[in-house]
């Protein structure tokens, strides 16, 4: 529990820091923004080497995109909406409208190009969406989408969200699984769990020729088997 409390304590003002730093730079373009983002991220690691004695660990290397791709992501924990950032080079969330409205954070979102998006606002939404993370793919950005909307407790699992498939359908490119077992050590609530490796799994993609269901179908079996193989064989630090 200090340990926990101690790193928070750290990780908020290593946040802080970054967001004043991040004032007087708006004037860069969206590419030296990511980069200055890609640099917090970083030292959110090392910070949590250093205090919790927690590492990352990366499987499936070979099935990571070197240009514009599409992430379907298992989501536990609120480590998995910024780590991206030191796995891939330009990474484009899809992400809750609501959080555009947090000072500072939600402007260095808008001017890093993440997608955000209002989950109530029906066909015309996805549409939104859906041009949006084209247009991303076209850039060589690497659209990460989270299918079940929130964050899921490890062993838990939600209905997938049908905005995956639109993307996937229109922009006719590979979709990336990502598996993960980030919650066992930075839950949803509560203490971080101190001594261990949070494994991410870039699985084999799922190539653009796929109906809706058997998509879906393939897409969320994968994910969970590999999500559930990693909570219940977790790597030893």
């Amino acid at each position: 529990m200090v340990r926990s409390s101690l790193f928070k304590a750290v990780f908020y003002f290593w946040t802080a820091l970054f967001c004043i730093l991040y004032l007087p730079l708006m004037w860069l373009g969206r590419d030296d923004l990511i980069a200055f983002q890609r640099l917090w991220s970083h030292g959110v690691l090392v910070l949590l080497k250093v205090f919790m004695n927690i590492s990352l660990e990366i499987k499936g290397q070979e099935n990571i995109s070197k240009g514009g791709a599409l992430y379907a992501m298992k989501h536990q924990s609120s480590f998995d909406t910024f780590i991206m950032h030191t796995i891939v080079k330009k990474p484009a969330f899809v992400m809750k409208k609501e959080l555009i409205k947090i000072p500072l954070y939600g402007s260095f979102c808008l001017k890093t190009g993440m997608i955000p998006v209002d989950r109530d606002g029906g066909l015309k939404e996805l549409k939104t969406l859906i041009q949006k993370s084209a247009k991303a793919i076209k850039e060589n950005r690497q659209v990460i989408i989270f299918p079940e909307g929130s964050r899921i407790n490890p062993g838990d699992k939600a209905e997938y969200q049908p905005g995956i498939f639109g993307i996937y359908k229109y922009t006719k490119v590979p979709v990336i699984p990502v598996a993960l077992n980030s919650g066992l050590y930075w839950p949803k609530r509560g203490h971080l769990i101190a001594g261990g490796v949070i494994t991410f799994e870039f699985l084999k993609a799922i190539e653009p020729d796929k109906k809706k269901a058997d998509f879906m179908k393939i897409l969320e079996d994968v994910i969970e088997s590999a999500s559930s193989n990693l909570i219940k064989n977790p790597t030893i630090s």
